[in-house]
């Protein structure tokens, strides 16, 4: 397929563009090809019934009405009704034409968009976690814990950087050493199992707390994941560095184990918050361990880089990106679009 023949991928201007998580929604207005996104504005998902509701107030007052939107959602993109998958939001674009005046609509899962960001951010974005040089045009992986734990791939093909967005947060992850294997019983499994986001993301975060307390026959006292970070980072709470340090090697793991199946010697990115107010532990020592330890590929992940992406709206420079540029990426849209 030609550049010219994806003309038609563009959306008309000014485009509204939108990064919605479990918790928060962030928006900006593109208002040409050539200008950057305006003033973002962040709402938290809670205080609105609908998103609909969400957009109209960031819309008040401002001169600038979009006539389409590119709108980043954290769950699956299917069907005429979008549902989140940790906010009680639904999507519905049809419905959008006439609550919003739009005449274009494009709807991707959120880590497309972070994986949008991947190319849009330069290195001043970026912080770097060992690992060698990458490589040009080799397969990416963008990861984060948050609400939830986003994944998405990011391949260069034809040209183009083609995101691959997916469900890698529900991943089964286990026990390894001798002390996983006597924590673990105690993480809160959903429906008999442990997937990632039990472990990998803002609640996993408590979740494993709390197992690391009562491993040791502790009664565990914090509840809140800024609690247990912050605790963890400045060595006041010894079950909140524990539970950090294994929060931190299973984020190396799993970052791993898709490093291996995108074999993504252009590079692993960690983005999200989290990942930004942990990077100090990060940098210990014990993520990078569990990241390289793939045996027989141990030479292998020791050449590819991990970045933890530090711009604070990742997402949202991703979507104004491809807003400006479509035919720089391969993105299908087919059913994901709804016009007037």
């Amino acid at each position: 397929m030609s550049h010219q023949s994806d003309q038609s991928q563009a959306l008309p201007f000014p485009i509204l563009i939108g990064d919605i998580g479990g918790t928060n929604a962030r928006f900006a207005i593109v208002e040409s090809a050539d200008k950057d996104a305006g003033e973002p504005r962040i709402v938290q998902t809670a205080s609105y019934a609908t998103i609909d509701d969400a957009i109209l107030a960031v819309l008040d007052g401002s001169p600038i009405r979009p006539r389409s939107a590119v709108l980043a959602v954290a769950g699956p993109v299917e069907g005429e009704e979008i549902a989140l998958t940790n906010c009680p939001w639904v999507v519905r674009p049809r419905q959008m034409f006439s609550t919003l005046g739009l005449v274009d609509i494009l709807v991707l899962n959120d880590f497309e968009a972070q994986a949008l960001a991947v190319v849009a951010l330069g290195d001043e974005h970026m912080e770097r976690i060992g690992g060698g040089e990458p490589e040009p045009g080799a397969g990416r992986v963008v990861l984060g814990p948050g609400t939830g734990l986003g994944v998405a791939g990011l391949v260069h093909a034809l040209g183009r950087w083609i995101p691959i967005p997916g469900e890698g947060g529900h991943m089964d992850i286990g026990p390894r050493s001798k002390r996983d294997f006597e924590v673990f019983p105690h993480i809160e499994k959903l429906d008999g199992r442990i997937s990632g986001e039990q472990i990998l993301c803002g609640r996993g975060l408590v979740n494993t707390y709390r197992a690391v307390a009562r491993t040791d026959g502790k009664a565990p006292v914090l509840t809140q994941p800024a609690q247990v970070t912050a605790a963890a980072l400045d060595g006041s709470d010894p079950v909140a560095v524990e539970a950090l340090e294994l929060f931190v090697t299973c984020l190396g793991r799993t970052a791993g184990d898709l490093a291996l199946v995108f074999k993504s010697k252009g590079g692993v990115f960690l983005t999200g918050g989290i990942a930004q107010k942990i990077l100090p532990a990060l940098k210990r020592g014990n993520f990078r361990e569990a990241f390289e330890d793939k045996a027989p590929h141990r030479e292998l992940m020791a050449s590819m880089p991990v970045y933890v992406i530090t711009h604070p709206l990742a997402a949202l420079a991703g979507l104004a990106a491809y807003a400006r540029n479509p035919d720089l990426f391969g993105i299908e849209t087919g059913d994901r679009r709804w016009r007037t």
